[in-house]
This record gives structure tokens, sequence and C-alpha cells, in this order.
């Protein structure tokens, strides 16, 4: 008996799958025998090539892969989300979006959105022609958001770096490579630096931290996760499928009106009303807004990994930010100590979503920031 797999990344995970593959009902014992080539595990771990239960596919240029249309309104008007096959997780369809076909001559920049946000929180940036001159940019949607679909329902912010890195592989995306992440999504490109040093040049934090929710944090003023999630938790939790489940009206408008501030323009309120909506109902829905909000609520801090971070650093705070505070900012920027620059700028008058408030202060910013490093 012949059993093709999903390639992984640990003799456990291929294990896992092939007990889903025989242990249905059948009985007797099984022995697994492993021979793989090293040059076909190379291909397969490294994104080379793309596999699933049945056949082997190439990579493909990244312009030509597509997916459904979200269909954004007037600003949020972008180019299609794509997806593109990954091994993490026993397998994950990760979506991204990318204004210009890749120009390998040109540094990469990663934009990793936040909390319950999609790719589309960039728009200004895929409109920027400077900045789309300067560099190549693909905004990639972590697990449980936007169109990023995965086969397990439970995953961590490691994760969603982890399916990053490999989006890079399987894009084949190389040289200089930069990340911009906004709240959540500035941890998360802490953490691709962390995993992979020699890849990351460099990393733009917006507005985020890198606390866990400690008291040290509640007591400089950040948003407190631990008190407010709990219930929404609580509420998302369901033992039998819930098909006609949407996001209430109070959900959609908790990271509404943190990011983009109490003076957001109805348009854009009505956007994102809508693609929460889309985003998490059903059961799916439902299951992914609750992994989402473990992740957030209960995430591990990266203090202590921050000595390990040897890329430069620059790190854009606003002022009316009202999930994280800039005396934390002031304070955590200091702890990449083995950083080549490590440098905190204050945007007075910016939001929580920086990159939506004042585009200008941040593509200058970052195209300043890549030029210096490229």
């Amino acid at each position: 008996m012949v059993i093709q797999l999903p390639v992984r990344h640990s003799v456990g995970s291929v294990l896992a799958s092939v007990s889903g593959h025989l242990f249905s009902g059948r009985k007797g014992f099984v022995i697994i025998i492993f021979a793989f080539r090293f040059d076909l595990a190379y291909m397969l771990s490294t994104g080379m090539l793309q596999t699933n239960q049945s056949s082997f596919r190439p990579r493909v240029d990244p312009t030509f892969i597509t997916s459904k249309t979200r269909k954004p309104l007037d600003k949020y008007s972008m180019p299609n989300t794509k997806t593109i096959r990954v091994p993490h997780l026993f397998g994950t369809d990760a979506a991204y979006q990318m204004p210009r076909k890749y120009d390998a001559s040109k540094p990469t920049c990663v934009l990793v959105n936040s909390f319950t946000m999609t790719s589309d929180l960039y728009a200004a940036q895929y409109k920027n022609e400077a900045l789309l001159d300067a560099m190549n940019i693909i905004a990639i949607e972590p697990l449980g958001h936007g169109q990023t679909r995965t086969s397990t329902d439970t995953f961590t912010y490691w994760d969603t770096a982890i399916m990053i890195l490999q989006v890079l592989d399987a894009l084949d995306i190389k040289g200089k490579v930069f990340a911009l992440g906004t709240s959540q999504g500035g941890w998360i490109v802490v953490r691709l630096a962390l995993l992979q040093p020699h890849r990351i040049a460099g990393i733009i934090p917006l507005g985020t931290s890198m606390d866990f929710e400690s008291e040290r944090s509640r007591k400089l003023g950040n948003f407190d996760c631990l008190s407010t999630l709990a219930g929404p938790i609580k509420e998302l939790e369901s033992t039998e499928p819930t098909p006609d489940f949407v996001v209430s009206q109070e959900f959609r408008d908790f990271p509404i009106y943190v990011g983009f501030g109490k003076g957001v323009d109805q348009k854009t309120v009505d956007f994102w009303n809508e693609e929460l909506k889309k985003n998490y109902s059903g059961d799916a829905g439902r299951k992914r807004l609750k992994e989402v909000t473990i992740n957030l609520r209960d995430r591990d801090g990266l203090h202590n990994r921050l000595y390990d971070v040897r890329c430069p650093v620059l790190w854009l705070h606003g002022t009316e930010d009202p999930a994280y505070c800039v005396p934390n900012a002031e304070d955590e920027i200091k702890m990449f100590v083995n950083s080549p620059e490590a440098r905190l700028q204050v945007v007075e008058g910016g939001q929580h979503y920086l990159s939506a408030s004042h585009p200008e202060v941040v593509d200058k910013a970052l195209m300043d920031f890549v030029a210096k490093y490229s």
C-alpha cells in the first residue's frame, strides 16, 4: 500500500498525516518507510515544488495566481488578491496582494496587516508610484485573516511568520527583504527577523508593542486585551456548527474605530463593515475570529528575544494611537540592543493604523530606510 502525502518539515507532521489516511476503521499494523532523495526533499521544503495528495506542481509567477476578488471601494480599489499554496500547518493557501510584477533587481518589502484587517489596509501604499518604483511591495494576509486559509483551526503568530517566509520561497523572492507591520503585524515582522535573520534586511513596526498582556503594559496605559477580549472569546465558543453566524456590530466597530480613529470617514467605515462581515461569517468564520482573538489576547511577549534581532529597526508610532502608547514604544525600542540602528519616529496626530492616517509620512520613512540599507 502506497500513500502520497503532503510533504512537511518534520517527521511528526508526516506521521500525523499518515494516521489520518490509515487509521480510519482499518485493522492490523503498518510499517512506514521514509525514503526521500535529498534533492527532492530540498525542493519541497524550500517551496521549489508545491504538493498536494495527488500531484506535484511547479512554482509559478505570482502575478498569474488568481483567486476571488473582493471588489473594494474607491480608495481601497486594489489589485486582485492572489493565493499560493505553502506547506506549513498541513497545507495553507496564503493570500497576498502585489500591485506590480516582481522585479528581482529591486528590494522587497512585505506588509503585514493588523487584527481582523486585510491587505486592503495598505491601499494608500499600493497607489504610491514612487514607492512602487523603489521596491517590490507584497502584502501577505496572516492566518485567520482575509482570504488566507489553512487546514487547522489552531495557529499562532509564529505560524503566520513561518507561512510568510514560505510564501517568499514559493514566489522566488530573493535579495534584500524588508518587512513592515501594523499592530500585530509589528510583532509578526519581528518574528520574521528572528526566524530568518540572514534574510530580513530591516523591519518597520507601526503602532505596536513587543510585550505580552503584562501588568507592565497595562500600567503604561496600553489596551487591556485580557479583560476586554475575555467575554468576546466566550461568545465565539460553540460545540455545535453555527452556519448563520455573522460577526457582531460591536466587534466590527472595535478594529475600525480603534485603528482609524473617531474621525474616520463613513466610506471607510462602510467598507470595513462589509469586509469584516464577509470574512467572519458562518461556522468557519466564527472559528477564525475566535482563534485570531485568542492570539491577540494570549500572545507571547518578545522582550527577551529582542536581543537576537540583528537587523535595523525603524519604529513609527502615532501620538493619537489608543491601543499602544508612545512611552511604551520609547521603552521597547531600547531593547533592540544588537540592531545596527534602532530608531523611534513619533508621528504627531498619527492613529493606530498609521499607514492609513499618515501615508505620506510612512511611505517616505519606508523609502528612506530601504534606500539606506539596500
